[in-house]
């Protein structure tokens, strides 16, 4: 009789322990486009992420548990991203999905991943992500209708009120051709014309002779892809001295390695990531951003971007969801939409039941690019 209770008293500890054990590993899915048009904003989020991971694991985990990364390529296809997202939730069974990389791939997995009730973290930077707010939604990058402001901003100081507007086709290009054209007038400023073009084109000389014939007084390219490149090439190769302003989709250096000598002057919104060494020691985000530029520079041996640093603050934020709410899945979410205060790669977010992006105008820096193919502060 002895035998059988102490047998029956190991299985029902081992069987005690099995949970415990499954919980030893986090599966985090990310859905990126590492490849394709626009992995200048997957392959830096894609090593910002694994970078992540093995620091973290290093380090213990999260609440001592590893993260298991399973990252997936959408090569920028929203219906490839939706088909991953089923994949990632219904067969990988992850805890939250971070990405996906474009405003269109988001936009069309972010009902599926609320009907889910599966936390998205998305790094895509368009408004209508997270408007009209959807429980299990979030995203990490400033606002497509802040940037539009301080692009406005700065134009209304510097007298120009009659513009052109350029966008790709993609989900991000059309959502910030819509919040130019809904913006401009409360500044006082005339879209005199506003064209798209396709996001793999590459030559975009006859759209721009388009807006040069409108008598514009400057422009503004809204893409995320190296499509965006080719307008401001296009536009000092007619001898156009106008003004140029690009998206905050410009912010990595390649975007304006691909312009040249026509990079110069190029005004554009971003996040302080890329102007970091200027700013002062006290700044709240200093210290962050450093270590960023640092661990990633020394990671990948090249130099971050903000669409990087989007992954990065979508991965924190959920380590940061998960230590306070465990990985009950409501806990978690209730607890990353309570979350205030918290410095990140972008700006300082601060969550609300009625803000699932958390960043407000004070997360952008006005920035151009001078001689030396460099971003610095706009003066």
């Amino acid at each position: 009789m002895m035998r059988k209770v102490t047998i029956l008293s190991v299985c029902a500890a081992l069987l005690a322990a099995l949970p415990a054990a499954a919980a030893e590993t986090i599966k985090i899915g990310a859905i990126l486009a590492v490849t394709g048009p626009a992995a200048f904003l997957g392959a830096p989020e894609s090593k910002t992420l694994e970078m992540l991971a093995a620091q973290v694991n290093a380090a213990g985990g999260i609440k001592g548990m590893k993260v298991e990364l399973v990252i997936k390529d959408s090569a920028g296809d929203a219906e490839k991203a939706l088909s991953l997202a089923k994949q990632l939730v219904e067969e990988d069974k992850v805890f939250a999905v971070l990405g996906p990389s474009t405003s269109g791939e988001s936009m069309k997995i972010k009902q599926y991943m609320d009907e889910n009730a599966t936390l998205l973290l998305s790094c895509a930077a368009a408004e209508s992500i997270t408007t009209p707010i959807m429980k299990w939604v979030f995203k990490t990058p400033q606002n497509d209708a802040n940037a539009a402001r301080w692009i406005f901003t700065d134009m209304k100081k510097k007298g120009l009120k009659k513009i052109g507007v350029l966008a790709s086709n993609s989900g991000f290009g059309k959502a910030g051709q819509a919040q130019l054209e809904k913006l401009a007038p409360e500044f006082g400023i005339e879209i005199a014309i506003s064209e798209t073009y396709a996001k793999d084109e590459v030559d975009l000389d006859a759209v721009v002779t388009k807006l040069k014939a409108k008598d514009v007084q400057a422009v503004v390219n809204w893409s995320i892809e190296p499509a965006q490149a080719k307008v401001p090439v296009s536009i000092r190769k007619m001898g156009w001295n106008v003004p140029i302003y690009q998206s905050h989709g410009f912010g990595n250096i390649k975007y304006a390695d691909a312009c040249g000598p026509a990079s110069e002057g190029i005004l554009f919104p971003a996040g302080r990531l890329l102007v970091v060494d200027v700013l002062p020691d006290t700044h709240p985000q200093k210290a962050l951003l450093m270590k960023y530029k640092k661990d990633y520079e020394e990671a990948t041996k090249e130099a971050p971007s903000t669409f990087g640093g989007h992954a990065y603050d979508a991965f924190t934020l959920l380590a940061k969801a998960i230590e306070v709410g465990g990985l009950d899945k409501e806990k978690a979410r209730a607890a990353l939409e309570g979350l205030t205060g918290f410095v990140g790669t972008a700006g300082i977010f601060n969550f609300s039941a009625t803000d699932h992006n958390g960043l407000g105008m004070d997360a952008f820096e006005l920035l151009t690019v001078n001689k030396n193919c460099k971003f610095v502060l706009a003066q």
